[in-house]
């Protein structure tokens, strides 16, 4: 292209009217395109029908229950209720004329005599004071009552009179049980009182 000389027009004009019907072209390719296509993507008519509801068929009513032969209930016999009546009024009463035995005595049990006892340092062993008791200060008297046969020696051992403390009253009847008294002409109980005092 040379300067200084006008392009030429007609050139020009044809450029642009291809590049216009060129667009147009394009254009109403690409809107009958779409269209058919928007119509190929319409969904055909959906048919709606009114179906009647299904009735299940009428079940046949079951059979009626077997009748059994209930037996009849056992027969019991009603209970035979004796009733005293009390005797007449008027009935005379007999009276024997055999005088009644005198009740026999019943035998008096004897109780074994009371003797007196002593402790014989010779024949007696003091009880052993428990060593919890000294180290608690437990100290008292107990009174106990002993059964001393014709031997001398002790049979039975009751507590008459506590001391307060159990672990005392059991050394005390521990310990003079082991004792040997004068022996008696029969068993005696005889009642004897030993004190527990803590050593100083």
């Amino acid at each position: 292209m040379e300067f200084g000389q006008k392009p030429n027009q007609s050139r020009r004009l044809v450029g642009l009217a291809g590049v216009v019907i060129f667009h147009a072209l394009l254009i109403w390719a690409l809107v009958s395109g779409l269209a058919r296509k928007a119509i190929e993507v319409l969904p055909a008519p959906i048919e709606t029908k009114i179906i009647e509801e299904i009735k299940p068929p009428d079940e046949p009513p079951p059979p009626p229950p077997p009748t059994l032969d209930v037996p009849p209930p056992p027969f019991v016999p009603p209970p035979e209720i004796n009733i005293a009546t009390p005797p007449p009024q008027h009935a005379i009463t007999v009276q024997s004329t055999q005088p009644t035995p005198p009740p026999q005595p019943v035998p008096a049990v004897k109780a074994p005599p009371s003797v007196s006892l002593k402790i014989d340092g010779k024949r007696c062993r003091a009880p052993e004071y428990p060593s919890v008791s000294q180290r608690l200060n437990e100290a008292g008297s107990v009174v106990l009552q002993l059964l001393v046969g014709t031997d001398g020696r002790v049979k039975d051992a009751k507590i008459v009179t506590s001391s307060g403390y159990p672990r005392l009253d059991e050394a005390a009847r521990k310990g003079l049980s082991l004792c040997k008294f004068d022996a008696p002409s029969e068993p005696a109980w005889g009642t004897i009182k030993y004190t527990f005092r803590p050593e100083d």
